[in-house]
């Protein structure tokens, strides 16, 4: 579905600066543990994830996120399959994309890991993509990030702060990457990078075990850094990784003594990430006219999967170019021999929805929702169709479900909240809209909805019960957020 864009807000952020000083320590060399443990001495794990999670809203809010559903879905799905396979998780994984085409990847607190567009367009094959989150994942697992923090012996609200708003820096600045976090963190003692280079060594180590039991290709990781390798030689502008990730020379051989130990693996080339490339080319660079010429020849250029996703390609450029009628005879020779793909049924309702032939949307998607019920790609999709049929009673039902599953899903949140205000429920509009400013950490906007939600609760009790409960969560979120700014 062509996703909803935010509504412009007022918002309050949590900002704070990044060129505060703090006291250097005597000592902050990270003591590694063995491979497979946890640092004892790190902040809990409850600290880490509430620190992730401020940081995450504060990102919704701030950073170009791109709320794609069919993206989300397949990047979270590779990230799934790689935690599987990961020691010491703590905590369930989340995977995020930044519409931005420098080549960059970075993890911070509670398993947040955030995947710029442009690696997945510099990518080679889903072996790479993988090397990078596999790297990543290990970062978190053996919490580099939390023992770095603790190993600040002045820690305080205000450290924590100033890495969340330099944060937000590095997304409007992403070639600077993860520098401004860490320049934070070591307060100037080490050089603007990530992790240490033992921090790093051990994330290679443990990402490559990591993709191979994942079942993909080791040798993922060594090509990847490669070819960055090559490219620093050319002084690219585009490879803000290697400022966040150093990459000497000897590290990529490194890799590639790791990686060889596994032996040989053969992993074919996978549609699903040839198609993520192929949609972040049409949707997110170059204009449509050049991305036209590219695909057409990139479909007389390659075969096999490539050569398919090429076509995808073309016939998200042929919908963007309004040419509905082009687009859905492409999109229908895809779907003929693979009926279930969600990258062709997400694009061919929104073909469908634009020629107005709802009806056909619906009676296509519902019978896979009915199989998959809990499916964002198809629970929205179909969503969305029945709001375009004017169906909003069942539209509702749906997102309501969705958000059972999963109640940070914005595009519900937004879906959801045009429902209820196109069927006059004030009420709920409210409430609906209330969680999304508490998805982007504005805490007052979102507890004012929510005394709006009280006032039409009327004589209803019990609804005004939950709702005061609900305000003095966000209340509560919003006093822990300010401790962290202080």
């Amino acid at each position: 579905m062509q996703f909803f864009k935010l509504r412009k807000l007022v918002i309050a952020l949590l900002l704070v600066s990044s060129s505060a000083t703090y006291a250097q320590t005597n000592n902050n060399r990270n003591q590694l543990p063995e491979i497979g443990v946890v640092a004892s001495d790190a902040i809990t794990i409850d600290k880490e994830k509430l620190i992730g999670e401020a940081i995450m809203r504060q990102l919704r809010g701030q950073a170009p996120l791109i709320h794609d559903p069919v993206l989300q879905e397949y990047l979270q799905d590779i990230g799934n399959r790689l935690v599987v396979h990961a020691d010491n998780t703590k905590f369930p994984f989340k995977f995020f994309m930044i519409n931005n085409p420098v080549l960059n990847a970075f993890a911070f607190y509670g398993g947040h890991i955030g995947v710029h567009t442009g690696l997945i367009a510099q990518a080679e094959t889903e072996s790479e993509l993988a090397s990078v989150l596999a790297h990543e994942i290990a970062h978190v697992t053996q919490r580099h990030l939390a023992r770095r923090m603790q190993s600040q012996q002045r820690s305080s609200p205000l450290q924590i702060a100033s890495m969340i708003g330099s944060l937000l820096v590095a997304m409007a600045d992403p070639r600077a990457g993860m520098a401004a976090v860490s320049a934070t963190m070591a307060g100037g003692q080490q050089a603007s990078i990530n992790f240490t280079r033992n921090n790093e060594q051990e994330a290679d180590n443990i990402g490559i075990n990591i993709l191979f039991r994942a079942g993909f290709d080791p040798m993922g990781a060594p090509g990847f850094f490669s070819r960055l390798a090559e490219q620093a030689g050319s002084r690219s502008t585009q490879l803000a990784f290697l400022q966040t990730h150093p990459l000497p020379q000897d590290r990529v051989a490194e890799t590639i003594t790791r990686a060889r130990a596994y032996g040989d693996v053969y992993v074919a080339d996978s549609l699903s990430f040839q198609l993520a490339r192929a949609r972040i080319q049409a949707r997110y660079m170059l204009t449509s006219d050049r991305n036209l010429n590219i695909f057409q020849t990139d479909i007389k250029r390659y075969q096999g999967v490539r050569q398919t996703a090429a076509q995808y390609g073309l016939a998200l450029v042929l919908f963007e170019l309004e040419e509905y009628a082009q687009a859905e005879t492409v999109i229908n020779e895809l779907l003929s021999p693979d009926p279930e793909n969600l990258f062709y049924l997400d694009l061919k309702t929104d073909v469908l929805l634009e020629q107005g032939k709802v009806t056909e949307a619906i009676n296509m998607l519902r019978p896979l929702w009915l199989h998959k019920p809990q499916n964002q790609v198809l629970a929205l999709n179909l969503a969305n169709s029945y709001m375009k049929a004017a169906q909003y009673e069942s539209a509702i039902a749906i997102l309501r479900d969705l958000l059972l599953v999963n109640n940070e899903n914005l595009l519900s949140y937004q879906l959801l909240n045009d429902a209820y205000e196109r069927t006059q429920q004030k009420k709920e509009a409210h409430k609906t809209q209330a969680e999304i400013y508490a998805l982007i950490a504005a805490y007052p906007l979102a507890i004012d909805e929510l005394q709006f939600a009280y006032n039409f609760a009327k004589d209803d009790n019990l609804e005004k019960q939950r709702i005061l409960g609900r305000i003095d969560q966000l209340r509560t979120a919003q006093a822990n957020a300010q401790r962290l700014s202080l």
